[in-house]
């Protein structure tokens, strides 16, 4: 085991490392997942990038009233939506939390445009818009700083629709001034509708058309084309032709009336501006009515049925044999004990993944140094199972729990955390030099501690397994993804039984060998080539830290990778120096060594848990045969080109996942692979799971899988094909073959 080495043959070890390894890699995850898209004023995507601003030029204090703004710039033809918006759409939603004694207002719409779509037609905003909100103050309020929360969701469409959310930060400070923004806001504000008495101005309802006047409207409009916005939505139909004249300064329209409007209101709040306004931003400034209603509203006609008679009885009739297919009671039992099974065969194969490699010498070196101990052999397997044991109910649990709370996750969910590889790549750098005899833990700590591990050895077995779990959980070996992606629809003990039953599975091999002593009497007797060979493991050690470094660059970007090894350095720096002897030269080094860590961490660190904003992992990729690309995977893509006759192959993959790299390197890049991907037409899509993506989430769990690697071929009006985790080239043209 890796921490019987680490403790056993180096005596003066602490068990607060084993310790790290409990509280990081299992505590981390559920906080590091549910905040580190939080602490932050931008979310940027492909289509929006958003952003929290403020302008209060005269402070935030007491009794006074700011201006809070969610400031969208959207990508070339996009858009996003008005407080109306139109045929189809969605008007961009904010919800606040703010402290005591400080409120905010409704937004204070911007003049919107109006975006036609072949019959029909949108009302909201292109190029770069500012939303903004009123903040109010209250007198009795008491404090240096309004800390902000915002959580905003939006949606985003050219053709297609894209909804959108993000969570926002800002600290608003109470005295001085905070105008940055200010030409941002001034430039909202010139650009608002101004509000105007309706004075002579009606509306009159008619049978089908709204007829409008509206009086004393601004000079320099009349004559020229005006847009109509009523702020009522599905009140008119936006994209139908409609007239408008000029009769002196009075404007007049007639305007079709939607036949199935849910309000007949007694006034008309409206908005009217320039019509074809140039520009990317929200248009000339309109003016704002709220218009009298003169008249009795038509009647409301019913809603016609959406669905065909043809599909409400297709649909009759696959529910008529869903409920004929036999489901028996005794089919439930028989799935979880296939389940319970695949879990098991699944955790013991778990042992051979190549993220299990770097501890499994270490694990026989545990053997070795018992081998003539055989009450405490035993001992040692019975703590190591249930360490590992536990650990898979604690993540299976935390999983659980999520995603009743909500979150879209999946096995391996740790690792989509920045946070969570980063305290891997700590942990795995402090074994790695402690193996390697850069300092030894009991020179750094007190003796008290140091003699902790001597008198509790069961308890290094138990976190060794703890550790065990958290470097394998990453991996999905063959039979555990059909087992979990089943868990996770299973009731919640049912569900904890397989992630149990995956555990006792990885821990078993270790656990038998425990308890039959031919194991131990077949290895090598204890020697001086145990203290060359813990050298030796420094290196798979940080190996590993490469491979985290290489999976947070996937994350948090070429700056995130940087700054955890800037930090991985001057950490090692720390160890080096307290582990000089005593003296003054030993104190000058460690302070400044500190000094330095702390500084690091404090200007350099949040680069490691910021996401990057640039293209995914799974862009499109070229292949060794022409015209064979990898492309990113997305529902849609994946739904066109099934329509155009095409099978898909989709590789669901991670960087954090060590077998779908193997099997990226290997299977998914043999010659006579590619050849027979490209001679059936196969595209190929490449679903990327580093960071969070409920849309692939959701992709696997309709395949009955809840990790990867996963491999499925697609087929027009065929049932998907799922492959084995661990690809072989044999599979792949095996399924080929079938097309």
């Amino acid at each position: 085991m890796l921490l019987n080495l680490l403790l056993s043959v180096t005596p003066r070890s602490q068990r607060w490392l084993v310790g790290l390894a409990l509280a990081l890699p299992l505590a981390a995850p559920a906080q590091s997942l549910l905040t580190q898209l939080t602490d932050t004023a931008v979310v940027q995507s492909e289509q929006v990038r958003a952003e929290l601003v403020a302008h209060a030029p005269e402070g935030a204090g007491p009794g006074k009233t700011a201006w809070l703004g969610l400031q969208l710039t959207h990508a070339p033809e996009w858009h996003t939506y008005w407080k109306n918006s139109g045929d189809s759409g969605l008007p961009t939603d904010l919800q606040w939390t703010l402290p005591p004694g400080v409120s905010a207002g409704p937004i204070a719409w911007p003049t919107p445009r109006k975006f036609p779509i072949g019959p029909l037609a949108n009302y909201g905003y292109n190029g770069t818009v500012l939303l903004p909100v009123p903040l109010t103050v209250d007198p009795s309020f008491q404090g240096r700083e309004i800390e902000v929360k915002l959580d905003a969701a939006w949606l985003v469409c050219r053709k297609e629709c894209i909804p959108e959310e993000g969570s926002f930060t800002l600290r608003l400070p109470v005295e001085g001034s905070t105008a940055i923004n200010g030409i941002a806001f001034e430039t909202t504000f010139a650009a608002a509708p101004s509000d105007q008495a309706a004075g002579n101005s009606t509306a009159q309802p008619k049978d089908k058309q709204l007829e409008v006047q509206l009086a004393g409207l601004p000079a320099a409009w009349h004559g020229k084309a005006l847009e109509f916005f009523p702020e009522p939505t599905g009140l008119i139909e936006p994209g139908s032709p409609w007239t408008q004249s000029w009769n002196g300064d009075l404007w007049t329209a007639s305007v079709p009336l939607s036949p199935y409007r849910s309000e007949s209101p007694t006034s008309l709040p409206l908005v009217v501006a320039l019509a074809n306004a140039p520009g990317e931003g929200p248009g000339s400034a309109g003016v704002r009515m709220d218009v009298p209603v003169q008249g009795a509203w038509p009647a409301v006609a019913d809603v016609p049925a959406l669905v065909p008679d043809a599909l409400t009885a297709a649909l009759q009739a696959n529910a008529a044999q869903a409920a004929a297919s036999p489901t028996s009671s005794n089919g439930p039992p028989i799935t979880l004990w296939a389940a319970l099974l695949g879990a098991l065969l699944g955790g013991m194969i778990l042992n051979l993944m190549p993220c299990v490699f770097p501890v499994l010498a270490i694990k026989v070196l545990a053997f070795a140094q018992h081998a003539d101990d055989r009450t405490a052999h035993r001992a040692s397997g019975l703590a190591y199972t249930a360490g590992v044991l536990l650990s898979f109910l604690a993540l299976g649990g935390l999983l659980l729990g999520l995603r009743a709370a909500g979150e879209q996750l999946g096995w391996g969910f740790q690792l989509q955390s920045p946070a969570v590889v980063a305290s891997l790549a700590v942990l795995f750098t402090l074994i790695g030099l402690n193996l390697a005899g850069l300092f030894e833990f009991g020179s750094v700590l007190p003796s008290s501690v140091a003699s902790l591990q001597a008198k509790n050895p069961t308890a290094d077995a138990f976190l060794t397994g703890v550790l065990a779990t958290a470097i394998a959980s990453p991996c999905t070996a063959p039979f555990m993804g059909a087992s979990l992606g089943l868990a996770i629809a299973l009731p919640t003990w049912q569900a904890l039984a397989v992630f149990g039953a995956l555990g006792l599975g990885m821990a078993l091999p270790y656990l038998a060998a425990s308890w039959w002593p031919a194991i131990a009497r077949a290895l090598p007797r204890p020697g001086a080539w145990m203290n060359t060979f813990r050298q030796l493991m420094a290196f798979p050690m940080f190996a590993t830290v490469v491979w985290l470094l290489w999976v947070l660059g996937q994350q948090s970007g070429i700056d995130g990778a940087a700054a955890l090894l800037m930090l991985l350095l001057v950490m090692a720096l720390v160890i080096w120096a307290w582990a000089l002897p005593p003296g003054k030269g030993r104190t000058a080094l460690a302070t400044v060594s500190v000094a330095s860590l702390a500084w690091l961490i404090w200007t350099v660190g949040p680069n490691i848990t910021r996401l990057q904003t640039a293209e995914s992992a799974a862009a499109p990729v070229a292949t060794t045969v022409a015209g064979l690309n990898w492309e990113s995977w997305s529902a849609d893509k994946q739904a066109r080109l099934l329509a155009e006759g095409r099978p898909v192959f989709v590789d669901f993959t991670a960087a954090w996942c060590v077998t779908c790299q193997y099997n990226k390197r290997t299977t998914l890049a043999n010659a006579d692979v590619l050849s027979d991907l490209a001679a059936k037409n196969v595209a190929l899509l490449r679903a990327d799971w580093t960071r969070r993506d409920p849309a692939v989430t959701s992709a696997l769990a309709s395949l009955g899988r809840n990790g990867v690697p996963v491999y499925a071929l697609h087929r027009a009006g065929q049932p998907p094909l799922v492959m084995s985790e661990v690809l072989s080239v044999n599979d792949v043209r095996t399924a080929l073959a079938s097309i």
